[in-house]
């Protein structure tokens, strides 16, 4: 099928109509896209194989794809002294996928791989949209307050049997001196040497949530009502903490260096609790993937081939992918229909489809 027409396919079977998802970003460097693309492996491939058999073909082919391009990603990034290793832990990876090895190596691989790279080659992760905290009470109440207790205090029934026992996520000095990414990235791995278990099964919004939501037991609603009166009114705030990024990746200390006390916990307490202040959620996924694939094939129609398979696979984990999991209740043939598709177009991005039906 010419590259035209298959976009054109995409953009049809993709028409369905879908709550606000994630923020559009534009071709992030390899290395971030190598780590997304790690994550969504180890979140995604118990649905392609099970005991050694493939269970759904379109998943395996998108498991060996999405395989060999971590691999291709990390060929391309600039030399380092882990560069060889991070090489051979990607091999490992692809042929562990190409032999259809069990999940949980699989995932076990490419976390491991995640971790080395992001030591390797630091980049600056951030949610894709504002996390939704409703989500992340929801989930820390089932999933961390026998442990670390309702209101974060480490009280939990289950903490009197841990040792060490679990983090208070209200210590102040504690919660000064931790980013909500180091937060976000002991949900995904775990914490050696105490009952913390990696969460790593969750979706990577779903981590988000509960990062943002536990980040911000250490904050008072009186200082959140500070933070949110002096974020209206004093104009140069939101030029200090102008987005996710940001947000994520800073910790309180780090903010008072700049903004002092108490105004840094009063932004902390305020922006947390509410990120959507610095990231209104996109318009939705699909419209984010169509726009990408318009991108994709305009790049490729001017001769950009590296742009065009970037901006088809950007289509789809930042517009497609997010909206599965609605898109497979609702319609589940439909799902596996724009999934195949979008398949089909990143293999022939890669091949040098003709550009225009003939």
């Amino acid at each position: 099928m010419a590259l035209a027409r298959l976009l054109l396919a995409v953009a049809f079977v993709g028409t369905a109509q879908l709550p606000d998802t994630v923020m559009a970003q534009n071709a992030p460097p390899s290395a971030e896209v190598a780590w997304r693309l790690l994550d969504y492996i180890a979140v995604d491939y118990p649905g392609a194989v099970s005991k050694g058999s493939i269970i759904s073909e379109a998943e395996y082919a998108e498991m060996r794809e999405f395989s060999a391009s971590v691999r291709s990603r990390i060929v391309t990034l600039p030399a380092s002294p882990a560069k060889p290793q991070l090489l051979a832990e990607a091999n490992a990876l692809v042929a562990s996928v190409d032999q259809r090895a069990e999940p949980a190596d699989v995932a076990r691989r490419a976390r491991t791989l995640a971790t080395d790279l992001l030591k390797a080659y630091p980049v600056p992760l951030a949610p894709q949209e504002a996390p939704d905290l409703t989500k992340g009470a929801a989930l820390y109440a089932e999933q961390c307050a026998s442990c670390h207790g309702a209101a974060g205090r480490g009280d939990g029934p289950n903490a009197k049997e841990l040792e060490p026992p679990p983090i208070a996520f209200t210590d102040v000095a504690r919660a000064k001196e931790r980013s909500l990414f180091g937060l976000y990235q002991v949900i995904g791995q775990g914490l050696d040497g105490t009952a913390m278990a990696s969460f790593a099964h969750l979706p990577s919004e779903d981590r988000w949530a509960v990062a943002y939501y536990v980040g911000s037991f250490a904050y008072s609603r009186d200082d959140e009502r500070a933070g949110e009166q002096a974020w209206r009114a004093e104009p140069q705030l939101p030029a200090v903490v102008p987005d996710l990024q940001v947000l994520t990746q800073t910790t309180p200390a780090a903010l008072a260096a700049r903004v002092g006390e108490p105004q840094a916990t009063q932004l902390m307490a305020y922006l947390r609790r509410h990120p959507e202040a610095v990231a209104p959620k996109s318009n939705g996924g699909l419209d984010v993937a169509r726009r990408k694939l318009a991108d994709s094939l305009a790049a490729y129609q001017a001769g950009d081939r590296k742009r065009a398979e970037e901006l088809s696979l950007s289509a789809y984990l930042d517009g497609f992918e997010p909206v599965e999991p609605l898109l497979r209740v609702r319609d589940g043939a439909l799902m596996a229909k724009v999934e195949a598709t979008m398949g089909e177009l990143r293999a022939s991005l890669a091949r040098g489809a003709p550009r225009r039906p003939k």
